[in-house]
């Protein structure tokens, strides 16, 4: 089996460890480990009488040979965690042939695992690049490593597509570790995962490629102090979360809140013919009626549980509930908003009524789904992309300066596929949002992308200390405290009408009130130590 070969299993085999840690699974301590081949190609182990792999490889093979042991991994990685994106099909309730279903579900999974790729080829041959203009030491390697991964996730979260960050491979299952997104974000705990990864490859690597591996041998190769070193590293990150985590909560019972949350559990096939639309008024209708009588404070619907504009068609059904019972109504339906050539286009909403009925507040979705809800640089792709897209009309993206008042002070809100990024959360907080409430669809897809929308939500419930609610349309639905403590879970496919109390909280974490500081500070860092490199004589 020649080198490129042998790098090329290591790295589809890491690919394959790092994709059985997102939720459900969750078995998160294969992440401290996954990345470990990827680090061992892109810095090859020494020359040795037994070892294969020279140290730095003739200009002329080294991309090829880095290149598909990347590309192997990502797609692993990157292609399985988001196998949920096949239950997309079949499309053939909007119309659409079998195999024009199958062609656009396979382009969509695709697409986004492509997108997982060009991050890791990124980082690995970016590396590469770096320690072929100057050698790197150890130390520097790690840095290296840890900045440029951590400034291509804070790249990604600016962009339309991201889902499959390092941090939520620990949610929900490592909530020790996920504390320290409360110092500096989600983009903490992908560092520390990087950084061990990489302290432990360093550990092992002067036995990469050995053959025949012999116990005796791969002791005398393990160098301890770097051992030591992933382990202590491993072990304080930890400590400081397990301390973050035992902080207690100390929720004011002034600030209690009873909420009540609605999953209608409408399929989305049948969402916008007349008999879905009816099903949907009826099952909210109900849901808002029996939590009323509850005595609860305000009421919750997932994402486009009305899938009309609210504005031009309020249902006379849930009017008149909402007038009986006076009780506001956080509801998803869909709005309208002028585009920048000054047209009206439709947008995901989620309007704040009061117990009259009136909006006082509502939030635009940000974060678009692409493809689905709209067409990355729709300008110049909108003629191409578009034949592909089971949508005949694109929605319109709210602004990120939102706020949302819910007459019980301002809520960060977050619908359906923003639940992926930190930073819109993070802005609304800075606002005085006091809780967290995100509202989402979820459906035609699997348990596995509930249960990795509901990580998601959980990270963000940790990283800025606040209850959260979720109203989900088909699973999921919950309740999450601001420790990531999972305090009620609605059961997948089911009408259900819950009704808790949760608590509004005014702290700031670190990161909420500074945003993500430690990945300037890594690049800065690294860039000093390259600059001192190369002026050494």
């Amino acid at each position: 089996m020649t080198i490129t070969w042998r790098r090329s299993l290591a790295g589809a085999i890491g690919g394959l460890l790092m994709s059985l840690t997102p939720a459900p699974l969750n078995w998160w301590g294969l992440a401290w480990v996954g990345l470990i081949p990827l680090w061992w190609v892109v810095f090859p182990a020494p020359t040795g009488p037994s070892v294969i792999a020279p140290e730095t490889p003739p200009r002329s093979s080294t991309w090829q040979a880095t290149a598909l042991p990347l590309i192997l991994w990502s797609i692993a990685y990157h292609g399985l965690s988001l196998r949920w994106i096949t239950g997309l099909h079949p499309l053939t309730w909007m119309g659409i042939p079998w195999l024009g279903s199958v062609a656009i579900v396979a382009f969509a999974w695709s697409f986004i695992t492509l997108w997982g790729v060009g991050s890791v080829l990124l980082w690995g041959l970016g590396l590469q690049w770096l320690n072929q203009r100057t050698a790197l030491g150890t130390i520097e390697r790690i840095l290296a490593g840890t900045a440029l991964w951590c400034a291509i996730e804070a790249g990604r979260a600016l962009t339309p597509l991201d889902w499959t960050a390092l941090a939520y491979t620990q949610s929900p299952g490592n909530l020790w570790i996920l504390h320290l997104g409360q110092l500096s974000g989600n983009l903490t705990v992908s560092a520390a995962i990087v950084a061990v990864n990489g302290l432990l490859a360093e550990t092992l690597r002067p036995m990469w490629f050995k053959w025949p591996l012999r116990l005796g041998g791969l002791a005398r190769s393990v160098n301890g102090p770097r051992l030591w070193a992933a382990l202590g590293l491993f072990l304080v990150s930890h400590g400081i979360g397990a301390i973050l985590y035992s902080q207690p909560l100390n929720d004011a019972t002034a600030e209690a809140l009873n909420v009540g949350i609605i999953q209608g559990n409408v399929p989305t096939r049948i969402k916008l013919s007349s008999d879905g639309i009816q099903q949907a008024i009826r099952n909210y209708t109900i849901g808002y009626r029996d939590l009323a009588q509850q005595g609860v404070d305000a009421i919750l619907t997932p994402e486009g549980a009305l899938p009309f504009d609210w504005v031009t068609q309020p249902p006379p059904l849930l009017r008149r509930a909402i007038a009986e019972a006076q009780v506001p109504l956080w509801l998803g339906s869909f709005g309208q908003a002028l585009d920048t050539d000054g047209q009206r286009r439709s947008t995901q909403r989620l309007f704040a009524l009061n117990g009259d009925g009136d909006i006082i507040s509502h939030y635009d979705k940000v974060k678009l789904v692409p493809l689905g809800e709209s067409i990355p640089f729709e300008s110049v792709l909108g003629n191409v992309i578009g034949r592909l897209s089971p949508l005949r009309s694109y929605l319109w993206p709210g602004a990120g300066d939102q706020t949302f008042e819910t007459g019980f002070g301002r809520a960060a809100i977050g619908i359906c596929y923003e639940s992926a990024f930190p930073n819109l959360f993070q802005a609304q907080i800075q606002q005085g949002a006091n809780l967290i409430i995100t509202a989402s669809n979820l459906d035609p897809y699997s348990e596995v992308l509930m249960a990795q929308h509901q990580a998601h939500d959980l990270m963000r419930a940790i990283e800025f200390d606040r209850w959260t609610i979720r109203a989900t349309n088909t699973g999921y639905s919950g309740i999450i405290n601001p420790h990531g403590q999972i305090l009620w879970q609605a059961p997948a496919h089911q009408f259900v009408r819950h009704s808790a109390q949760i608590y509004r909280r005014r702290t700031q974490t670190l990161y909420s009130r500074t945003g993500n500081w430690l990945t300037p500070l890594l690049v800065v860092a690294c860039g000093v130590v390259w600059r001192i490199r190369i002026q050494r004589p």
